[in-house]
């Protein structure tokens, strides 16, 4: 007795190997990968976006940490002034310096992520 032979495997494929596809990637990001004159405007508007963000914060941080000397200029008890033992100068720039820098660099990130979110669901809808 012998056994029976599998089925032959038929390959389907469509008559319509011609018809016209539709692109798979959305009009703003082909634009932008085909470098039209409206990518560069995309990502024009991006960069500026970004610049903007990270002006503001340098400046908000330099506002911040500039206005310490002033502090010290300006009010000259503060100068000898101890906290905890330690003079105030040294508690300021040897401490709170960096939580300072450290909310101006979440602020940035955060800020930039959602500046990054924006630009991508404005260009994947196009």
């Amino acid at each position: 007795m012998s056994t029976p032979e599998p089925p032959r495997r038929v390959r389907v494929t469509s008559p319509r190997t011609s018809a016209a596809r539709r692109p798979l990637t959305p009009t703003g990001t082909r634009e932008i990968d085909e470098q039209t004159r409206l990518g560069q405007v995309y990502m024009q508007s991006l960069i500026q976006s970004q610049l903007r963000l990270t002006l503001a914060v340098i400046g908000g941080v330099l506002l911040v940490l500039g206005s310490i000397p002033l502090l010290f200029w300006l009010v000259p008890p503060t100068r000898t002034l101890a906290v905890l033992g330690l003079p105030l100068p040294w508690v300021i720039l040897g401490i709170l310096v960096y939580p300072v820098v450290y909310v101006a660099a979440r602020i940035y990130v955060r800020n930039a992520e959602r500046i990054e979110a924006e630009f991508t669901e404005f260009v994947g809808r196009q």
